[in-house]
């Protein structure tokens, strides 16, 4: 294995680029070589297939998503209710938005792993891990609501996120106040 790091990331940043611009089909080692601007191989150096690339992608969706730490700290000495949990939502809602190609690539990854199982695999795995952690970290917060809720914000999340990312259906409606609602109407 390549032990250059910040090559990889870069590597990866550029695979999720060219995910979000072309889509599935245009996901390949020579689109991402030439967008990363590395010599012709370079990505298959790093990611000799198209499954350890699909799952280098699915790691670095992770990293770049991640809150930052400071964030964290910062909410956790906040008082834990509906007014927080909606804070930490309108937070996912932002990075995601913020990181567009990441949240794009994202949703390309979804719709591969309908017709490919060993993206489903990958995929499936590491929401699913997200998921726990999710609902692990909400109930150290003490925060309201449990696995089905978590479940139920994840699913009007990525909905919300495709509308806004695509073809937004009310696209003058605010996107805080639809979080605000949707936590007042799931947290009852």
């Amino acid at each position: 294995m390549v032990k250059n790091e910040a090559r990889r990331r870069t590597i990866a940043d550029a695979g999720l680029a060219v995910l979000a611009r072309d889509g599935s089909r245009g996901l390949t080692h020579r689109a991402i070589d030439a967008l990363a601007e590395v010599p012709t191989g370079t990505t298959s150096n790093y990611f000799r297939t198209r499954d350890a690339l699909i799952e280098g992608l699915v790691d670095r969706i992770g990293e770049r998503l991640a809150p930052p730490p400071e964030d964290l700290r910062r909410r956790a000495a906040g008082t834990p209710g509906p007014a927080l949990f909606a804070d930490y939502v309108r937070d996912i809602v932002r990075r995601l938005s913020a990181d567009r190609d990441v949240t794009l690539a994202l949703f390309e990854l979804r719709l591969e792993s309908a017709r490919r199982p060993e993206v489903a695999a990958v995929l499936g795995a590491w929401q699913r891990a997200g998921f726990d952690a999710d609902v692990a970290f909400n109930t150290a917060a003490g925060l309201p609501g449990g696995r089905r809720e978590i479940a139920l914000f994840h699913y009007a999340i990525d909905g919300l996120l495709l509308d806004r990312l695509t073809t937004p259906i009310d696209p003058d409606t605010d996107t805080d106040a639809v979080i605000d609602d949707l936590v007042a109407g799931l947290l009852r």
